[in-house]
């Protein structure tokens, strides 16, 4: 997956949810997918902001965490 088409994929899914108070960014070595959670629904950018909460992964880990192959606590371990 591109960044485009994760970028992508997390807006379709952000559409039918709720606003839930924070900002959140994922940082990776190749751009960033940014989560504005004051908005309803949460919009969902690549614009490089600050936000409340940033986890910074190599894009390869972020990529296969979307793609459902790895798990999101296995990744932060």
């Amino acid at each position: 997956m591109t960044l485009q088409e994760i970028t992508a994929k997390m807006k379709d899914g952000a559409a039918n949810k709720s606003s839930f108070g924070n900002t959140v960014k994922f940082a990776t070595d190749q751009g960033v997918v940014y989560i504005d959670g004051n908005q309803n629904p949460p919009a969902v950018t690549n614009d490089d902001k600050a936000a409340d909460c940033t986890l910074r992964m190599d894009f390869s880990d972020f990529s296969d965490m979307i793609a459902g192959k790895l798990d999101g606590m296995t990744a932060f371990m």
